[in-house]
Order: structure tokens, then sequence, then C-alpha cells
């Protein structure tokens, strides 16, 4: 019998068919990939399995992660990835296809917009239709007065790829989408739909994609309010890891519970 953190039997995790990992405070942190990562995902595909990192962090393109996770030594494909970026370009184009977007984000979160057909802006415009932010950590004091002039001008949908809080790096934490658009709060009065975890959309999508139960599928990351929200409002099982943001005083504290809670992923194998 596999046990928990708490003791709790988690031997079904072996047979799932599809395993979603967060990425940031779950298998690296920054450029360094825990322990047990590679040989983790070496075993679910040779056990027939399939995994997909769904990540929040819409700072980096698919392309991006790739190259990025390659470096550190996982043998990935495009196929291996789903973002909170593409999860809001399905619903511009099917939402509001063929209008004016203003982002605001890194280059690469602008650049995979605009290759995949969204009709972008970064500069302020009357005729603007939908304002989209990203997690930003190319941030200037020049978008920032750019998003809240279009917000405070116009009175058009507003939308952000993540509602993280923070975003985990080696020495810490640093602000994420979530806390970027409190600011902008402040200043407009204006809070974002949020688009990506903690809304189930990721996980059906790919569950979709892959033809693959909701029974057979499985979520593991660090953060209770988006990762393992998600998996619950998915209803799939979940399993929080403590390598990453949530501490045990947090699984005390919420509402929201994993299926499982294991110290890292490493713990799986």
């Amino acid at each position: 019998m596999i046990k928990d953190y708490f003791g709790k039997d988690c031997s079904r995790l072996a047979n799932k068919k599809l395993y979603l990992f967060d990425m940031d405070g779950t298998i690296y942190l920054e450029n360094s990939l825990f322990d047990g990562v590679k040989e983790l995902l070496s075993n679910i595909e040779l056990n027939g399995g399939k995994y997909v990192f769904i990540t929040n962090n819409s700072s980096k393109s698919v392309i991006d992660y790739v190259q990025k996770l390659k470096k550190m030594g996982l043998d990935v494909e495009t196929e291996n990835f789903f973002t909170s970026t593409q999860a809001t370009i399905v619903m511009l184009k099917d939402k509001y296809p063929n209008r004016l977007i203003y982002a605001q984000g890194t280059k690469s979160f602008i650049k995979e917009l605009k290759e995949s057909g969204i009709i972008v802006t970064e500069e302020f415009d009357e005729k603007i239709d939908v304002v989209v932010v990203g997690f930003d950590n190319e941030l200037t004091s020049e978008k920032l007065r750019t998003t809240c002039k279009v917000l405070t001008k116009l009175d058009v949908p507003y939308y952000a790829t993540n509602p993280d809080w923070v975003c985990p790096v080696d020495f810490g934490f640093v602000p994420d989408c979530g806390s970027m658009c409190f600011g902008i709060e402040k200043a407009t009065g204006k809070m974002p739909q949020f688009i990506g975890k903690p809304q189930p959309t990721m996980i059906n999508i790919v569950c979709n994609k892959f033809g693959v139960t909701k029974e057979d599928t499985v979520v593991v990351g660090d953060r209770i309010y988006t990762d393992i929200a998600s998996g619950v409002n998915a209803g799939v099982d979940t399993v929080m890891v403590l390598s990453g943001e949530a501490t045990l005083n947090d699984y005390e504290k919420s509402e929201i519970k994993p299926t499982f809670v294991l110290n890292s992923a490493k713990d799986m194998l």
C-alpha cells in the first residue's frame, strides 16, 4: 500500500492514465528541477500513461517552456503543455473573434497571442474591445499606465490569465498576475475575470484532447486555491505537494481539500 503524508492509501495514483502537473513549485523551482521528477515522468510513460504540464504562468510561450524543460534534461514536446495563455486564446477566439484586444504581458505572451491570429495592441486605442492581462515579469510603469488608462476610459470586458498571488523563486516569492491585478484595481476600481486555474477549463480541454475520463485523471500542484481547486472543480483526484507555496497550515485552514498530500512529486515514485 502506498500512503500519503497523512497515511491515506493513495495506491490508485499508479493506475491513472493522465497526470496533469503544475510546474512552478511542483516539478521545479525557477531553473532547478526537483529530485525524482525525471524518473517519475519516465515511469508514467512506461506504464502507458500521459503527462501534461498545465500552468497558470503566462510569461512564457509553450515553445519557451519546451526549451526550458529540455535544458533541464526532460524529453518533452509541445503536446506535453497546456498554459493559461492557450486557454485565453481559446476563450478570445470563441467569444471575441476578430476583435481588437489590448494585452499587457511579456513579449512571449504577446507573440503567442498574435501568432494564434488574435488582433493585439499594446497601446491605447478608442477601438479596443477587450482587455487581457497576463503574468508579466517584464512589467514597466509605462505598461501599467496604459492598462489603467484603457480600463478608466473604456467600458470593455476585462480578463486576466490567472489569479495567482505569488510566483515561487529561488529566494521565496515575487508578485504574480493576481497581485498585479489587485494593484490595477486600486487605480481603476476594476477587477478582471480570471481564466486559468481554479477554473476547470484547462483540465476539461486536455481530458477531451486525449480522450481520458475524469476518473483516470489526476492534478498535481502546490497551490490549493488554483491547482487543487481546479481539480476539485473539474471532478478529478488531486495531489497537493509541499514543495512550493502551500503549507500544512494552508491545508488545515482551507475549505478546499486535496485528495492526497505528498511532500513532493518524488513521493509519487
